[in-house]
């Protein structure tokens, strides 16, 4: 076998599997990401003599609440967490109930695990359920509604305080008068909707939280994943590592190996 001949069978051996191991990482990287809700506004700028505009997304406020252990918190006092938030009260005995059922559902599913994109580090995600009745959801009353949910407070704050900027947050913040499929009383935010949160504080999606349909929850937790996926923009393209990574160990083992036995065999070709 000629140098030129093992060069073209080299070639036809190792450029399938080039192209599927570049089209196996870019399907794995072709995913839709949760979009980005409450644009701000669009920034327009020049540069090289070419027009480019920039999203600026609404980062929603820091917010300073009591838990149900009596600890005055942050929302964003856990750098880098990924938040699902919705609003309840401790006396409503119609959607409040099946809406802590299903975050505490959601919270075990975490634990548990489950799908391969969903086994996340419960300290990564955070919980959260504010009252819009903080008058009469006293610290212990919302510790007893806890309780009685088996609401884990590791990663799952039910929140009370000051009821002016719980409000706040829920329309200026979050907009969940305008993301809510039932109408809702300035009075009395009163809404089904799970907020999803991103760790840059930006909104993510708004989703059933009575999991009417049955795929509400499964798609949040399914968007979860993702954003703990999702890159940061400031870092380096983590390509070529996924691409070196070890679920390819084996189809590179594969190919140095095809390649070794092509030289051996145009060696003996040769001498021989």
């Amino acid at each position: 076998m000629t140098k030129k001949a093992l060069l073209a069978l080299m070639i036809a051996v190792l450029l399938p599997l080039l192209c599927y191991l570049v089209l196996q990482v870019a399907s794995d990287e072709a995913v839709v990401m949760p979009r980005k809700f409450l644009l701000d506004s669009v920034i327009t700028t020049i540069k090289d003599g070419k027009q480019k505009q920039d999203s600026i997304w609404h980062k929603t406020s820091d917010i300073k609440l009591i838990n149900q252990l009596g600890d005055t918190v942050n929302l964003y006092s856990k750098q880098g967490k990924i938040i699902v938030l919705d609003f309840f009260f401790t006396s409503c005995r119609s959607i409040c109930p099946s809406l802590t059922h299903n975050m505490v559902k959601l919270q075990q599913s975490f634990i548990k695990g489950g799908d391969v994109r969903n086994k996340i580090d419960t300290s990564i995600v955070q919980f959260v359920s504010m009252s819009i009745d903080p008058e009469r959801d006293s610290v212990p009353v919302i510790k007893n509604y806890a309780d009685r949910f088996n609401v884990n407070p590791d990663n799952y704050w039910m929140l009370t305080g000051n009821r002016d900027s719980i409000y706040r947050f829920a329309f200026e913040e979050l907009k969940v008068d305008k993301f809510s499929t039932e109408p809702i009383n300035p009075d009395f935010v009163h809404t089904s909707r799970f907020v999803l949160i991103d760790r840059d504080m930006i909104v993510r999606g708004y989703y059933d939280g009575l999991d009417r349909d049955s795929t509400s929850l499964k798609q949040l937790a399914r968007d979860i994943g993702l954003l703990m996926l999702e890159k940061d923009k400031k870092q380096p393209s983590a390509l070529f590592t996924e691409i070196i990574s070890l679920k390819w160990l084996w189809l590179i083992i594969v190919i140095l190996v095809i390649i070794f036995a092509l030289y051996l065999s145009a060696r003996r070709k040769i001498n021989g």
